[in-house]
């Protein structure tokens, strides 16, 4: 949902970041509603404005587009009639305490048990970090058919390698 409200600086991944450290979009109107009367910029200093720049991954620039977006009321009209109209489901959290939780995990080759977007979600859920690119800080590579360059970066790094029988085992344990 946040993705869609065409934020700055806001894309599919900070609004992920946004929509689970907030659980609703009812609670992330609200705490960007108090930021926004504190205004943008360096000098906001509310409480809600420091809450949103503590969050991992969002840094001033999109603290600052997503005040700006909350400061402008026909930005809070427009949400607050798509939100009369329809359901928005709280933002499923992920797992603290699975065996992947934590860990920083890459897809590469033909995945034949399931696509590649259903892969990154079930990791995700199961809270991992799906990276697009093998580095020293990925724990693991699952690997499927034709899996190109990735695979070899990952053995040359040290970094563990899966199939896709041992990824299901390894996150249904």
């Amino acid at each position: 949902m946040i993705y869609a409200l065409g934020i700055r600086h806001v894309g599919e991944g900070n609004a992920k970041l946004l929509a689970r450290h907030y659980g609703t979009i009812e609670a992330f109107r609200e705490a960007m509603l108090a930021a926004a009367k504190g205004g943008s910029g360096e000098g906001n200093t509310t409480e809600a404005h420091r809450e949103l720049n503590d969050i991992g991954g969002i840094g001033e620039i999109v603290a600052d587009a997503v005040i700006e977006f909350f400061a402008e009321p026909r930005n809070v009209k427009a949400l607050n009639e798509l939100l009369d109209e329809i359901k928005v489901k709280p933002t499923e959290q992920p797992r603290k305490s699975s065996p992947v939780s934590g860990k920083t995990v890459v897809f590469t080759g033909s995945l034949t048990k399931f696509t590649r977007d259903e892969a990154k979600a079930a990791a995700e859920r199961l809270g991992a970090k799906v990276a697009s690119s093998v580095s020293k800080k990925t724990d693991y590579v699952v690997a499927g058919e034709d899996a190109g360059s990735k695979l070899p970066k990952a053995r040359e790094l040290g970094v563990a390698v899966l199939t896709e029988n041992e990824w299901l085992r390894l996150i249904q344990e």
